[in-house]
C-alpha cells in the first residue's frame, strides 16, 4: 500500500474518542476496519449524522474516512466522528471553517458523566430518608 496523502483530526464526545482520516476518494466510511453500515449494525439516523459535514458543505462523496474510534457508546461515537470529520475538513481548507462553525459542528459538547462519590449510591443519589 502506497503512502497517500490525508488530512488528520482528533474527535471527543463525553467518553469516546475518533482518530479521523480524511482522504480524497468517492464517499467511502471505514470504521475501525469495518464499513460504517456493518459498524452501526444499518442504523439510518446515526449514518446520516456521519454524512452531516459533507451535507453542509455540499460535497458528498468527494472524501473517503479511515476512522479508529474507542470508548463510549454508539451515539457518543458517532458525535466523536462527526467532530473528527468536521474538525478534518478545516485543517483541509481553511475558508469551509466558517460555513462549518455557523452549522454548530466544531464545537465539542462538554457534558460528561459525573463520577460516583463516597457514601453515596452514584453521582447524587442517596439513601432513602427517614424522620421517625
Amino acid at each position: 500500500m502506497a503512502a497517500q496523502n490525508y488530512f488528520y483530526a482528533l474527535g471527543r464526545r463525553k467518553s469516546a474518542t475518533a482518530r479521523v482520516r480524511l482522504m480524497t476518494g468517492k464517499g467511502k466510511i471505514t470504521i475501525n476496519g469495518k464499513d460504517a453500515a456493518d459498524y452501526f449494525e444499518n442504523s439510518k439516523l446515526l449514518l446520516n449524522e456521519l454524512q452531516k459535514p459533507f451535507v453542509v458543505l455540499e460535497i458528498e462523496n468527494k472524501f473517503d474516512v479511515s476512522v479508529v474510534v474507542s470508548g463510549g457508546g454508539h451515539a457518543g461515537q458517532v458525535d466523536a466522528i462527526r467532530l473528527g470529520i468536521a474538525k478534518a475538513l478545516a485543517v483541509m481548507n481553511e475558508d469551509l471553517k466558517s460555513t462549518l462553525k455557523r452549522a454548530e459542528l466544531l464545537g465539542r459538547d462538554p457534558r460528561e458523566r459525573e463520577r460516583k462519590k463516597f457514601g453515596l449510591k452514584g453521582a447524587r443519589k442517596q439513601r432513602q430518608f427517614t424522620k421517625r
